[in-house]
């Protein structure tokens, strides 16, 4: 939900300014780009080298900057529009007040104002400052405004009081922002299955039938989905890639046997399900357990079925909206029909290795969509991450119809 975001965090000064520290860790190993702002009061309760360091980008205090002698100016217009996502944490009485009646006397409420992204504000004061009726009134206004706020928590407060006011915790703004920004998005609240990249069965412990898929359509289609709104499993099978999202689980296999077990695992649960990985169709029927020795003549090596994944899935469909992938050479589209109608598939993509840029290893792909009904759209050749955009528009607009 907030990979590839530019989040600009605005700190005020109060003493919960500390646990912005945190904050940060978790926006970068969410995904996101980090830009702080302070007032001149917060870097009494934080150092601004330290959310510098954290962030990868310097911290902005003023709209002035005077370095070596020479001045430069810190466009609070263009940071405004840079940021995808706007975070005021702390947000004290005094610059809550601030926002809601205009006053403009910092780069944070000259930056604030020029936004045009969500704002979200985390209060954070002591009892009785967040009691009163001019806090009241800020936050009344504040949300006719449009920004969202983060509900203070209750707890021990500075003052030695007990009762709300505390900002909420790093983890709790981080999960609150995640929540509302899927809200509305066309898969929040589904959960998706995904299948990745090729299986390896083994001949002996060092060799193994394969083939060449890298798994990165399947990791494309499992991040658009997560972007989406969508709670993600991707079953992968040996890869070079990885992913790191919040909303996405990473389950790694190697055996068709083990994908296939892990997919059932979670079918029941799922509402969307894209096997798009390579499975291995067979299997050695005896694997070695030492390394096999070179020998005069040729080698024989029997094989049998693996479990045919997607197949298995559509014998068990009730209400998912499952998916298959169809590589073909030959009587490409005949094909294709025919699998998407023998698996009881409700949709299947098409692509032919006849085709420049499509099919395994690179980073591009040309497919042909079908649905159950047969209507048939055919995409020009783009880039992996496009083509998974293409993918789960068609699904989106037929499991929403």
């Amino acid at each position: 939900m907030l990979s590839g975001k530019h989040i600009l965090l605005a700190v005020t000064g109060g003493i919960a300014a500390y646990k912005t520290t945190f904050l940060v860790r978790l926006l970068i190993k969410a995904g996101a780009e980090v830009k702080v702002i302070m007032t001149n009061s917060a870097g009494s309760f934080v150092s601004p080298l330290t959310l510098s360091t954290l962030s990868k980008n310097p911290v902005l205090t003023d709209f002035v900057n005077q370095e070596d002698g020479s001045l430069s100016w810190n466009n609070h217009v263009e940071l405004g529009l840079w940021a995808d996502i706007m975070i005021i944490a702390p947000a004290t009485a005094n610059t809550l007040s601030k926002m809601a009646n205009g006053t403009c006397d910092n780069l944070l409420l000259a930056t604030y104002l020029s936004a045009k992204c969500p704002v979200y504000f985390a209060p954070a004061m002591d009892l009785d400052m967040y009691k009163h009726p001019s806090t009241a009134e800020s936050f009344k206004k504040l949300k006719s405004f449009g920004n969202i706020i983060i509900p203070a928590d209750s707890g021990e407060l500075a003052s030695g009081l007990y009762g709300e006011g505390r900002m909420a915790e790093p983890e709790a703004i981080v999960e609150f922002i995640k929540t509302d920004l899927s809200r509305g998005l066309p898969l929040s609240g589904k959960r998706v299955l995904i299948t990745a990249g090729p299986t390896h069965e083994a001949i002996d412990p060092v060799r193994f039938l394969g083939n060449r898929s890298s798994g990165t359509m399947g990791f494309e289609l499992a991040k658009r989905a997560a972007n989406l709104g969508a709670d993600v499993v991707l079953v992968s099978g040996p890869t070079n890639l990885n992913i790191d999202h919040g909303e996405i689980n990473l389950i790694k296999v190697t055996t068709a046997q083990e994908m296939y077990d892990a997919c059932h695992q979670h079918y029941n649960k799922t509402d969307v399900a894209i096997c798009a990985a390579a499975v291995a169709d067979y299997r050695p029927k005896h694997v070695a357990k030492e390394k096999m020795k070179k020998k005069e003549g040729d080698l024989q090596i029997e094989l049998e079925r693996n479990p045919d994944i997607l197949l298995s899935l559509g014998e068990k469909k009730t209400n998912q909206f499952l998916v298959g992938f169809a590589l073909e050479t030959e009587n490409e589209l005949e094909n294709a029909k025919g699998k998407l109608q023998r698996k009881n598939l409700d949709a299947i993509v098409l692509n032919s290795l006849k085709d420049d840029g499509a099919g395994f290893g690179g980073n591009t792909n040309k497919i042909t969509f079908i649905d159950k009904n047969l209507d048939i759209k055919t995409f020009d050749l783009k880039t992996k991450s496009d083509v998974a955009s293409d993918i789960w528009e068609e699904i989106t607009s037929r499991i929403h119809a």
